[in-house]
């Protein structure tokens, strides 16, 4: 069940090398709950012009999301503004931690947009790859803050309940056991789909 929920806000997926082709990227769990997601791979020496484009449209805003101590204050932004009734566009960096930093130091063409920054209450339930830090989110957890900051509430559920459904559907199957579409993930991501 893919759960595709309203939302005023949009997705940009800047997605590192192999990224896309890796079975355990959370980035394309968003593109199946935001309509307005947009994915592009990440080259260092050049940019695609449908990225630059879509930066440049007046309806968007573009957010790049990324912790505070790899940016300059004066970009850094915890919160989602409302202004000239633009739509929130979250640029979320998808690679490793490695890949991600230098996405954000080599990519010029977004040094002049704010960086949202946020410090998650909770650790990471990502159990697909090792993280450096237990505080290190996965693509699909950061997407779900995001749409959770520009007040898309059901989208960002949605997007939680389908982020549970896929890590147990992807441990089980490397287990090779068998899934129960009627435990309390698969509950919650229908009743999060509903209230939609």
């Amino acid at each position: 069940m893919r759960p595709n929920v309203p939302t005023r806000a949009g997705i940009c997926l800047l997605m590192a090398d192999i990224e896309p082709l890796k079975p355990s990227n959370t980035g394309w769990l968003i593109a199946d709950v935001v309509a307005d997601t947009f994915a592009f791979g990440w080259a260092r020496r050049e940019v695609d012009p449908a990225v630059l484009a879509l930066l440049s449209d007046p309806q968007w805003q573009p957010y790049v999301v990324f912790p505070s101590e790899f940016a300059d204050d004066a970009r850094v932004v915890h919160e989602v503004t409302h202004h000239d009734n633009k739509r929130p566009l979250f640029i979320l960096l998808d690679g490793t931690w490695d890949e991600a930093r230098k996405m954000f130091r080599k990519s010029p063409y977004l040094q002049n947009f704010p960086v949202l920054s946020f410090q998650p209450e909770q650790l990471s339930r990502y159990k697909l790859r090792r993280a450096q830090s237990e505080a290190h989110l996965c693509t699909a957890e950061v997407g779900a803050m995001c749409l959770a900051l520009a007040n898309n509430m059901q989208a960002a559920e949605a997007l939680n309940a389908y982020f549970e459904v896929f890590t147990e559907h992807y441990l089980k199957a490397k287990q090779q056991l068998p899934i129960d579409l009627g435990d309390d993930l698969h509950l919650g991501l229908q009743t999060a789909t509903r209230s939609a």
